[in-house]
Order: structure tokens, then sequence, then C-alpha cells
């Protein structure tokens, strides 16, 4: 069973705190990123947005295009609404062949909310529930039409945060809505990405890896903090930096014949977290931990 390894651009450059990176270019970025020794990357806000202009940098680094966030507003949208508004983006993913569109819903979200604490992150009414389980069908659906699968993630901040809140979605929904699993985001939600792998496996096209800082977590558990002070103060880091063992998460992803995407993401300060420096810690940790699993790894070069 093979799998292929990417990475995300959000180590170098933080869209939702542009002061994060700022001053990194898109090609640092993305050379780094290969010389790293990854095969892949997800899209981020200083990449271009047509396939004309983005191919030919992805090409010159050997690099293909993995994914990507998508944030949806479906309780305030119709499916048919959100889809005009994600049509750029997807016509750009199907151009340069991803695999899926990372897609979450952020209506009430409080990841970018420097103050509100995570503790009163929104909940769904059964009503706010029902609502946007059917609009995820539908979109998912659409989407699946157009050889762009919907995987959703879960994430921290979000109405689909915990585990239980992402258990409910996915045997809620559909088969055209497919699932993202962040071992970084669930562990952070004291969930259990293990036993999600092993129910929902089916249902899994996607993976970030993201690592956590335990002694940083149980600070920001204790002190009840926003999900943003939680990552500026160092909350995530690239998988072999942190408190996760992946070798018992990657088992189960090869006995159950996962041959998807494995995505380093650690949002960081990169003034604090050398991006490039993460990213080869990241790369090859995971390749050596994979391989051990009895996966091999996908080299495009």
């Amino acid at each position: 069973m093979s799998i292929k390894l990417g990475v995300a651009p959000i180590a170098w450059s933080n869209d939702d705190m542009p002061e994060l990176g700022r001053e990194t270019t898109l090609e640092k970025c993305l050379s780094e990123a290969s010389r790293a020794g990854f095969t892949g990357i997800e899209s981020g806000g200083k990449f271009p947005k047509n396939s004309k202009e983005l191919l030919p940098k992805l090409e010159k680094e050997n690099l293909q295009l993995c994914s990507g966030w998508y944030g949806a507003s479906l309780l305030k949208n119709t499916p048919k609404e959100e889809f005009k508004l994600m049509r750029e983006q997807m016509n750009l993913f199907k151009d340069c062949k991803s695999p899926c569109m990372v897609f979450a819903e952020v209506t009430k979200s409080i990841q970018g909310d420097s103050k509100t604490p995570l503790s009163q992150k929104p909940k769904l009414s059964e009503d706010e529930w029902k609502l946007l389980i059917s609009r995820i069908n539908e979109i998912g659906k659409m989407m699946f039409d157009e050889n762009m699968p919907l995987a959703y993630h879960h994430h921290m901040g979000t109405v689909i945060e915990t585990e239980e809140e992402t258990r409910r979605l996915i045997e809620s929904t559909n088969d055209d809505v497919k699932l993202l699993i962040d071992t970084g985001h669930m562990l952070f939600a004291r969930g259990n990405s293990i036993k999600l792998t092993e129910d929902f496996i089916e249902r899994i096209i996607h993976v970030h890896c993201k690592d956590i800082r335990k002694d940083v977590l149980e600070k920001s558990l204790k002190n009840n903090s926003s999900f943003r002070q939680a990552f500026l103060d160092g909350v995530f880091t690239v998988p072999g930096d942190g408190c996760i063992d992946y070798k018992p998460f990657l088992a189960i992803l090869k006995n159950k014949n996962y041959d998807g995407w494995l995505v380093v993401e650690a949002e960081q300060d990169p003034s604090k977290a050398n991006p490039f420096e993460y990213a080869k810690i990241g790369y090859n940790y995971l390749s050596k931990t994979a391989k051990e699993c009895g996966f091999t790894i996908i080299n495009q070069r």
C-alpha cells in the first residue's frame, strides 16, 4: 500500500493572521516544501487563483496541489449559493488535479477570535443540525458529481469540533460526504483519532498530521484559552516534535488500505519555529514511521 506526503503552507504564511510570515514569498514556501522532501502542498492565500499561473510554480518544484481549505456558511447559504462561491476554487483544484477539497462549516466559528475561549465554541440546535446535514448532503453530491469530493474537516472553534460531533456528522450524511482526520485537532478536542479511523475508514479520503505539545495543550485547557492564543503559545507542532505516537494511527491506516495523502500541518509563528527546519522534522519522522508500518512512499521525483 502506498501513500503520498504533503505539507500545508500555513507554517510559512498564516492566512488568518497575515502578519505571521507576511514577508515570506510563495516561491520560498514552495522551494522549501520541496527541499524538505514533500511531493504535495495544500493551497494558501498567496497562491494564484488560476491554474495557468499556479501550475508552472508547482511544476518548477515538482509539487502537486494535494488539496486546500474552504470555509463554508451552509447555515446561511443554500447549497446552490455556496456552490457558486466555491466555483473558482473548485475549478482551480480540478485543473491542478487535486484529490479533494478540505471543507468546514465556519458559521459562528470562533477560531479566529482572539478573545473568545474555546469553551464558548458554537453548538448546533437540533434544527440547525437537520439543516446542516441536509445542505452538506446536497453540496457533497454536487461536488462529488464534479469529481472534487468534499473532505469534511472537524476543526477547533467550529460547530463540528469534537469526536461526538464528527461522529454524528458522518453517521448522518450520505457516502458522498467524505472525512478528513486531523490528529492534532482531534486530540485538542480530547477525542480519539484512532477510534474514528477504525469506525469510518471507508469515508476517510484525506489526513492532516498535526502534532501537539502536551504541556501547552494542558496549559491552554487549564487557562480556557482562545484557539488563536493556543496556537500562538505553540500548542501545535509537526509530527515527531510533539506527544502523538503516529505508529498506532498509521498502522490502522495501513491495515485499512488507506492510499491517500498524509499532510503535515502545524500553524506556528514562523519567527519562533523555522518553517523549513520543522518541515524536515515532520517529513523525516512521518516517512520513517509510515515505512515502518508497511507503507510505500510515492515520490514523484
